[in-house]
């Protein structure tokens, strides 16, 4: 019941008519989440085999022993969907958790939302709105990805996109992990500590995501490190080109690789 799962539970019980049961190890996280109305009650064991959906907001390297734990209190035909950042090794896992476990129905989701900040205290009813989600369905029934779709968007979701684990890992490192490492190392410059009065839009924006949870973003970067690897060198070997042309003073130059990079922006847009 963090940022994702608090957010998530808050969505579903404000906008749907589902019966939302919540956990978290943290006792004080539970009562957050409770005062917030990000779940109805507590899951307790009893409880499992009610469950016609377990979200796991957990990170990555978690989740398959959290579902070993509690396979088999769950019915059958129970959806098991995770969150996280990373989608090659947690649908490989469920693949093989689908073989293993032919009861349960099996999808790899990333909600593409989130704020610098962690915790169901920073969890907003309206995170997802407009915002979308990818799946790599495993085994599910054809019947429940529609029910999956439609449901997302009832709680805000703009898109439901299904996508596989391989092209999700590959434009993610780009999407968003990338700009995490960017922000993280622009902020060590030590002028940096004489921002305020001479900043604007541009350094808050910069600098927004340096802020996160070294934890989980180690081992997200870590588990997609050759496709992260290949996006850092091709920002180097871009950033080079306008610190050559910056020392052998070509303003013409320059001008081109900064008209080169404003197009691609305002075609992208």
């Amino acid at each position: 019941m963090g940022l994702i799962g608090g957010s998530l539970g808050r969505s579903i019980v404000k906008r749907t008519s589902h019966t939302v049961f919540g956990l978290d190890i943290d006792e004080k996280s539970m009562q957050k989440a409770l005062l917030l109305n990000g779940c109805h009650q507590v899951l307790e064991d009893s409880d499992l085999n009610r469950l016609d959906m377990l979200i796991i907001a957990l990170n990555p390297r978690t989740v398959e022993g959290y579902i070993k734990k509690y396979q088999d209190k769950l019915k059958s035909g129970c959806i098991i969907m995770d969150c996280g950042g990373i989608k090659r090794d947690v649908v490989g896992m469920m693949t093989k958790m689908s073989k293993k476990y032919g009861h349960l129905r099996f999808i790899g989701a990333h909600p593409m939302a989130g704020r610098e900040y962690s915790g169901i205290e920073h969890s907003l009813v309206d995170l997802f709105d407009k915002a979308s989600i990818l799946l790599c369905p495993v085994n599910p029934e054809i019947e429940q990805l529609t029910t999956i779709k439609n449901f997302f968007r009832e709680i805000g979701f703009s898109e439901v996109l299904i996508t596989t684990p391989e092209k999700h890992d590959r434009i993610i490192a780009y999407t968003s992990q990338l700009a995490h490492v960017v922000s993280n190392a622009y902020i060590k410059s030590p002028t940096a500590l004489d921002y305020k009065g001479f900043s604007a839009g541009s350094f808050r924006d910069l600098t927004r995501v340096a802020r996160l949870n070294p934890v989980m973003w180690s081992e997200l970067m870590m588990d997609n490190r050759d496709n992260l690897i290949k996006e850092i060198e091709l920002l180097i070997n871009n950033i080079s080109k306008y610190k050559a042309a910056l020392e052998k003073s070509d303003e013409e130059g320059l001008r081109l690789l900064l008209e080169e990079g404003s197009e691609l922006k305002i075609a992208i847009d």
